[in-house]
C-alpha cells in the first residue's frame, strides 16, 4: 500500500444472486417432496405463461475494480443509475462485504450514503451527534469542541433537543452532513444525498467539502451533478456496468461520459402498478413537439409538452406534480409544479400535461426529472432523469438562432429600444426628438 494512500482498492468485486430469498430449514421429508414436485411446479408456471427465469441468477454489482486514493484528493464518481457507484461506497463503509478482492483503508471513515445515515430516530439531534462521534472513534471532549460548529452549520439550533423522527428530510440531511464533515474523519464518503438539500445548502456543502480536502483528508464524491464534480474534484472515475470504465481529470472524464450518449431515454415506461407501499407510480412519460407528436429533438424556440401518465392507488388531496429540466451538467434550468393550482391527483389512471409555450432552451441536450409530493415535504414518487430531449441548432419558424451564447443557460426573446434625442447641432440636421427604434432580438 502506498505510503500516502488513504484507500487502496485491488480487484474488488461484489456478487449478488437475484431472486434469493430466505427459506426456513426443511425436514428430510419436505426436501424430498420439494425435489419430486419441482419439475411439476415449473411446468405449471410455463403453462400459466409465467416467467421461466431461474431464481438465483448471478449479478456482479462491482467487478475487478482497482483504485488508489491519496490524502487530500477529492475523487468524483459518476455513472448511470445501477452502474455500481453506491455499491462501491457500501463496500468501503463496511456495510457489506466484498465477494472478491480487497480494499485497504487507512484512517477513520465518515459516510453519508443516504439522508440521516447513522441516526437513531428516537434520539435527539444532540444525542445523535455524540453517538456518531463515538462511532467514528472520537472522545467526548473532541465532539463537544465541535458541537456548536456542527449545529450552526446545520442550522437546527432550535430543534437540536428534538427527536430526529420529527425532523424533515432536509433537516436530517443538514445535520448528517455537518456531523460527517466536522467530526474529522480522515476519509469522507458521500453519495448522491446533496440533491435533497436546497441550492443554498448545496453550495454550503460544496464549500465545506473543499475545505475538508484542503485539510488533507480524502473524499469520494458520488454525484449526478456534473458541474459540481468538475468544480470540486481533482480526479474523476466513470463507473459503468460495475467496472471502472475511465479515470482521469474531471473535465475529460465528464466529457467522455456525456459523449457516450447512453444515459437517458427519449421516452419512459414501467410495468408497475401503485399499491399500499407506492400510492402513486409514474407509468409513462413522453416529450411532445409543437404538433403534439412524440419526439426526442426540438428546434430552437419550439414549444413542447411533457405528458405524464400516473397510476394512483388512492386519492391524495394536496399532492402536486413537479418537473425539473436539467442541462448536460445537471444544472436545473427551470422547474414547474402543479402546486397552487386546482389540479388534484385522483385515484385511477391520471394524465398530466405540462406545456412550455415559450421555449428558451439553448441548443444542447437536456433531461427531465419528475416527482410527486404532498406538503410539507412528503415525497410520494421520484424519477430522476427519466426523459431526454435535444434542442437542435435549427430555429423554429418565426424564431431566430441566438447570436450570443457565452456562459448563457437560456435565450429568452427580448425587445430592444434605441432612443435618439439630439441635443446639439444645426436645427435642420436634428433628428426628431424621442424617436424610438424597436426590434425583437434573441439575446
Amino acid at each position: 500500500m502506498s505510503s500516502d494512500a488513504a484507500i487502496q482498492i485491488e480487484g474488488l468485486g461484489k456478487l449478488y444472486r437475484l431472486g434469493d430469498t430466505f427459506e426456513p430449514r426443511l425436514t428430510l421429508r419436505e426436501q424430498i417432496s420439494r425435489m419430486v414436485l419441482s419439475p411439476y411446479h415449473r411446468l405449471q408456471a410455463v403453462l400459466r405463461g409465467e416467467s421461466a427465469a431461474i431464481a438465483g441468477e448471478d449479478f456482479w454489482a462491482l467487478r475487478d475494480f482497482s483504485l488508489s486514493v491519496s490524502y487530500g484528493e477529492v475523487i468524483g464518481v459518476i455513472g448511470r443509475n445501477g452502474a455500481g457507484k453506491s455499491t462501491l461506497l457500501k463496500l468501503l463503509s463496511r456495510i457489506t462485504e466484498p465477494t472478491e478482492g480487497r480494499a485497504r483503508i487507512r484512517g477513520r471513515v465518515g459516510s453519508l450514503l443516504e439522508v440521516g445515515t447513522g441516526f437513531h430516530s428516537e434520539l435527539t439531534g444532540r444525542e445523535n451527534v455524540f453517538l456518531n462521534g463515538v462511532i467514528l472513534g472520537m472522545s467526548h471532549s473532541e465532539i463537544a469542541a465541535k458541537f456548536d460548529e456542527i449545529v450552526a452549520f446545520a442550522g437546527v439550533e432550535r430543534f437540536i433537543d428534538t427527536q430526529i423522527k420529527h425532523y424533515s428530510s432536509g433537516m436530517s440531511l443538514r445535520l448528517a452532513f455537518a456531523v460527517a464533515a466536522h467530526l474529522q474523519p480522515e476519509i469522507l464518503l458521500i453519495d448522491e444525498v446533496l440533491a435533497v438539500g436546497d441550492a443554498a445548502f448545496q453550495r454550503k456543502c460544496l464549500g465545506k467539502m473543499s475545505d475538508v480536502a484542503h485539510e488533507g483528508r480524502a473524499i469520494l464524491f458520488v454525484s449526478h451533478n456534473l458541474e459540481a464534480v468538475q468544480r470540486l474534484c481533482d480526479r474523476c472515475i466513470w463507473v459503468d456496468g460495475g467496472r471502472l470504465k475511465q479515470e482521469g481529470d474531471a473535465a475529460s472524464v465528464v466529457r467522455a461520459y456525456l459523449e457516450h450518449g447512453e444515459m437517458l431515454e427519449s421516452s419512459y415506461h414501467v410495468d408497475r402498478q401503485s399499491g399500499p407501499d407506492d400510492p402513486i407510480v409514474l407509468r409513462n412519460a413522453v416529450v411532445l413537439n409543437a404538433n403534439g407528436e412524440p419526439c426526442d429533438a426540438l428546434c430552437f424556440g419550439e414549444p413542447f409538452s411533457l405528458r405524464l401518465t400516473w397510476d394512483v392507488a388512492t386519492w391524495m388531496p394536496g399532492a402536486a406534480v413537479d418537473v425539473h429540466m436539467l442541462d448536460a451538467s445537471e444544472r436545473v434550468i427551470f422547474a414547474t409544479s402543479t402546486r397552487g393550482s386546482d389540479l388534484d391527483v385522483k385515484a385511477g389512471t391520471v394524465e398530466t400535461t405540462c406545456t412550455v409555450r415559450e421555449n428558451v432552451l439553448l441548443p444542447g441536450d437536456y433531461s427531465v426529472s419528475v416527482s410527486c409530493m404532498r406538503p410539507p415535504r412528503t415525497w410520494l414518487h421520484i424519477v430522476k432523469r427519466c426523459l431526454r430531449v435535444r434542442v437542435l441548432n435549427v430555429a423554429f419558424p418565426g424564431k431566430r438562432l441566438p447570436q450570443l451564447t457565452r456562459d448563457a443557460l437560456v435565450s429568452p426573446a427580448t425587445e430592444w429600444q434605441l432612443r435618439r434625442n439630439s441635443i446639439s447641432g444645426p436645427a435642420s440636421l436634428l433628428e426628431p426628438a424621442e424617436r424610438l427604434e424597436s426590434h425583437e432580438l434573441q439575446s
